[in-house]
C-alpha cells in the first residue's frame, strides 16, 4: 500500500459525525457506574460496587436512542448475556485457572463470535458476554459467582430503570411516543425521497429511507411481542404504518422513473409526520396527477394514508393483519460461512491474547484478551484504523486517570472520576469517536480496578492494549479468516436470496393479491442489502493490501439494490396494468438471481442459466441488465 494513501485510509472511523448530544443519556450515565462504586465503597464492599458499577457501564454503551421496548431489548439482553459469562467465568476460575483458562477461552469466543453476526443487538451481547467471561476467570474480586453475576445485573437494571424513569414529559403519544418518533421519521424520509427524484441525491435519499422503515418495524414489531392487548391507539398506529409502506413503495417506482416531481408531492409526507407526532389532522394534501404509474400509485396510497389518518377507530383486530418479515435467525446466520469464520477469528485472537497475558503476568492477565475481544469486532470500523484507535485511546484514558490518582489520596474520588466517564460515555458513543470512547472507558475501568484493590494496573495497561493490537492485526490479516468473499459475499448472497422471493412474487402474483407479504419481502431484501454494503464499506476500508481485489463488492451491491429498485416499480406498474412478463421470462431471471447467489456462497452450479434476449417489460430489463453487469463480476 503506497505511504500517500494512508490518511484518508486511516482517516476513515476518527471523522466526527455531527449528532444530537443525548443528554438523558449522559444523565444516566453520571447516575449510573459512579453512584454504585460509592455506595459499594461506602458500605465497605468495593468489589459489589466494582461490579454493579461495570454492569452499569456497559449497559450505558448499549444506550442508544429508541422507545421503550427497544431499549428494555437493546440493553437488557446483552446484560444477561454479561451476567452468564461473569457467573461462568467465574466458577471456571473457582475450578480450574491458570493455563486451563484457555481452552475454556476459546470455546466462550467461538460461541461469542458466532453469537455476534446475528444482529447489533446479538453483536452486542456476544461480546459483553466474552468480556465477562474473561472477567470472571481474571479479574481477583472475593465474592461467589452467583454473587458477582447478581451484582453486574443490579447496576445493569439500575441503568435500565433510569432510561425508563428519567424521560421528558410525554407528548400527546403517550407510552406510544417512540414508536410515533419512528413512523414519523419514515414520512419525512419519504419527503426527501421524493424532494431528490431526479437528481444526484435520489438513491442515498432511498436508503436513508429503506433504513427509517426498518427501525420503524422494529420498534412496532418488539411492540407487538411484548404485549398480549392492544388498544384502539396502537391498532391505529399498525394501520398508519401500512399505510405508510404502501407510499415507500410508490415513492421507490417514483424514483426508478426519474422524473423530478412538484415540490408539492413532497409536502404531503411531510404533513403526515407532523401530524403523526401532535395527532392533529395533517390537512390538505397534494392534488392527483395519474401522469404515470408510479404517480397514480403515490396519489392512491397518499389517498388511502388520509383516510386512515382521518379515522378515529382502527379497522383491524390485531396487529398482526400488517405483515412483517423478520431478520434471519441468529441460529442461522451462526451457522453461516461467515458466521463461521468470525467466530474463528475472534476464539483466535483471544486465545492467543490469554496466553501471551498468562506468560507475562499470570496474576493480572484479563486486560489483554478483553481488548483483543473489542479490537477484533468489524462493527467499530476497520480493522487498522479501530487498532490505531484503541492504542491513542487507552493511552489517554491512562494519562488522564494519573492526574487525580497522583493528586488526591483515599477512594472518596473514584465514584467522581466514574460519574464524570459514566455522563462523557453517551457523547462518545453518539458522535461514533472509536479513540474518545476507549479514552472514557479506560478511565472509568482504571476507576473499577483501583477500588478492587489493584493500584499499579495503569502503567501496564498500555503496553498490554499494545500486545493485543499487535496480535488483532496479526491474525485479522490471515488469509483463511479474512476472506472478503466469506465476510462479504454470504451477506450479499442472502440479499440476493431474498430479492429473488421477492422479484418471484412479483412476477407469478395476480394484481392485487398478497399485496402485504410483498412489500414485507421487498423491505426484507432492502434490510439484507443494507447489511451487505456496511459489510462491504469496513472490508473495502479493512484491507487495503487487497483493495484490487475487493472495490467491486459495492457496485455488486448497487447492482443488486437497483434490482429490488426496478422490481418495485415492476410490481407497481403491473398494479395498473401493466402487462405481465412471460412465465419463461419470469423463470429465467429468478434462476439467475439463484445461480449468481449460489456462486457468491461457493456453491457454483454446473450449467447456469442462460439470460435470452432483454424483455419487452421495461422493468424487467433493467433487472436483466443488471443481472448482467453482476454475473460479470462474479463469473455465475
Amino acid at each position: 500500500m503506497p505511504l500517500r494513501s494512508l490518511p484518508a485510509w486511516l482517516a476513515h472511523p476518527l471523522r466526527w459525525q455531527r449528532a444530537p448530544v443525548p443528554w438523558g443519556a449522559v444523565v444516566r450515565g453520571a447516575l449510573a457506574a459512579g453512584p454504585l462504586l460509592g455506595a459499594g465503597i461506602a458500605l465497605g464492599n468495593p468489589a459489589a460496587g466494582v461490579l454493579a458499577g461495570l454492569g452499569a457501564m456497559l449497559a450505558g454503551i448499549n444506550d442508544r436512542p429508541g422507545t421503550r421496548r427497544t431499549g428494555i431489548v437493546h440493553v437488557g439482553l446483552p446484560a444477561l448475556a454479561g451476567a452468564a459469562g461473569l457467573l461462568v467465568g467465574s466458577a471456571y476460575a473457582a475450578v480450574a485457572g491458570g493455563w486451563w483458562a484457555l481452552p475454556a477461552l476459546f470455546l466462550a469466543g467461538l460461541v461469542s463470535g458466532a453469537v455476534s453476526v446475528g444482529g447489533p443487538v446479538s453483536s452486542a451481547a456476544g461480546v459483553q458476554g466474552l468480556v465477562t467471561t474473561i472477567i470472571g476467570m481474571g479479574m481477583p474480586l472475593p465474592g461467589e459467582p452467583w454473587f458477582k453475576a447478581l451484582c453486574f445485573l443490579g447496576g445493569a437494571a439500575w441503568l435500565l430503570v433510569l432510561r425508563l424513569v428519567l424521560r421528558p414529559p410525554r407528548p400527546v403519544g403517550g407510552s406510544l411516543d417512540g414508536e410515533r418518533e419512528a413512523l414519523a421519521v419514515v414520512f419525512e424520509a419519504l419527503s426527501d425521497a421524493l424532494a431528490a427524484v431526479g437528481g444526484p441525491g435520489g438513491v442515498p435519499a432511498r436508503r436513508r429511507l429503506t433504513a427509517a422503515m426498518d427501525r420503524a418495524d422494529e420498534a412496532l414489531r418488539l411492540h407487538r411481542l411484548l404485549r398480549h392487548k392492544v388498544t384502539d391507539e396502537e391498532l391505529l398506529l399498525t394501520e398508519r404504518y401500512a399505510a405508510a409502506t404502501a407510499l415507500c413503495e410508490a415513492g421507490v417506482a417514483l424514483l426508478w422513473e426519474d422524473r423530478p416531481l412538484p415540490a408539492r408531492v413532497a409536502e404531503g409526507p411531510r404533513r403526515l409526520a407532523e401530524a403523526v407526532r401532535t395527532g392533529a389532522p395533517p390537512g390538505a394534501l397534494s392534488a392527483p396527477e395519474s401522469s404515470t404509474a408510479a404517480r397514480a400509485a403515490f396519489d392512491r396510497a397518499l389517498l388511502d394514508a388520509a383516510v386512515a389518518f382521518a379515522r378515529d377507530e382502527p379497522e383491524v383486530s390485531s396487529p398482526a393483519e400488517v405483515m412483517s418479515v423478520a431478520p434471519p435467525t441468529v441460529r442461522r446466520r451462526m451457522l453461516s460461512v461467515g458466521g463461521r469464520r468470525y467466530a474463528a477469528r475472534v476464539a483466535v485472537c483471544v486465545t492467543a491474547s490469554a496466553a501471551v497475558a498468562l506468560a507475562l503476568r499470570a496474576d493480572h492477565w484479563y486486560w489483554l484478551p478483553a481488548t483483543a475481544a473489542f479490537l477484533v469486532k468489524p462493527d467499530l470500523g476497520p480493522l487498522f484504523s479501530r487498532v490505531v484507535n484503541r492504542f491513542a485511546g487507552t493511552a489517554l484514558g491512562v494519562l488522564v486517570f494519573a492526574v487525580p490518582a497522583a493528586l488526591f489520596g483515599g477512594h472518596w474520588w473514584l465514584p467522581v472520576l466514574a460519574a464524570l466517564a459514566g455522563a462523557l460515555v453517551p457523547m462518545s458513543v453518539a458522535t461514533r469517536n472509536y479513540a474518545l470512547q476507549t479514552a472514557v472507558v479506560t478511565a472509568l475501568v482504571l476507576s473499577f480496578v483501583w477500588a478492587g484493590g489493584d493500584t499499579q494496573a495503569a502503567g501496564s495497561r498500555v503496553t498490554d492494549t499494545a500486545i493485543a493490537c499487535a496480535m488483532v492485526l496479526l491474525v485479522g490479516h490471515l488469509p483463511l479468516l479474512t476472506n472478503p468473499a466469506a465476510r462479504v459475499g454470504h451477506r450479499l448472497a442472502a440479499a440476493l436470496r431474498h430479492t429473488e422471493d421477492y422479484l418471484s412474487h412479483v412476477l407469478n402474483s395476480p394484481p392485487g393479491e398478497r399485496a402485504d407479504e410483498r412489500m414485507a419481502l421487498r423491505r426484507a431484501a432492502y434490510r439484507a442489502l443494507g447489511e451487505a454494503r456496511a459489510a462491504a464499506e469496513t472490508v473495502a476500508a479493512e484491507l487495503p493490501a487487497q483493495r484490487a481485489r475487493i472495490a467491486d463488492w459495492a457496485p455488486l451491491v448497487s447492482a443488486a439494490e437497483r434490482i429490488v429498485d426496478a422490481a418495485t416499480a415492476g410490481a407497481v406498474r403491473m398494479e395498473h396494468g401493466a402487462p405481465r412478463p412471460s412465465e419463461r421470462e419470469a423463470r429465467e431471471v429468478t434462476e439467475a438471481i439463484a445461480s449468481v447467489a449460489d456462486a457468491l456462497d461457493g456453491r457454483r452450479r454446473d450449467s447456469p442459466p442462460e439470460l435470452t434476449a432483454t424483455p419487452e417489460c421495461e422493468t424487467l430489463a433493467d433487472v436483466v441488465a443488471e443481472l448482467h453487469r453482476i454475473r460479470k463480476v462474479t463469473g455465475a
